[in-house]
């Protein structure tokens, strides 16, 4: 016997047929399957967006960041030294 024999299933089925009417199952399964192609469709684009393409431009070069020493251009030591003398 595995995990979900057909009497599983069957009973399963019973149970969503009680609690939400024979009605509402096929809104639900057609929603759910709405769901699952949007997803399918997001997740390939978002592939897509990952690969690199050929005929993109190629990129602005990146600009050099301030050296880590907290020194700000146009500030030194010495400055603040000659103000204190």
């Amino acid at each position: 016997m595995g995990f979900m024999s057909p009497w599983h299933w069957a009973i399963v089925v019973v149970v969503l047929v009680l609690l939400f009417g024979a009605k509402k199952l096929p809104d639900m399964a057609r929603g759910l399957g709405q769901s699952l192609r949007i997803f399918k469709s997001e997740v390939k684009e978002m592939q897509k967006d990952d690969q690199p393409s050929a005929s993109a431009a190629p990129a602005e070069p990146q600009r050099e960041l301030p050296s880590a020493d907290g020194e700000r251009p146009g500030t030194s030591s010495n400055a603040d030294a000659k103000k204190s003398a």
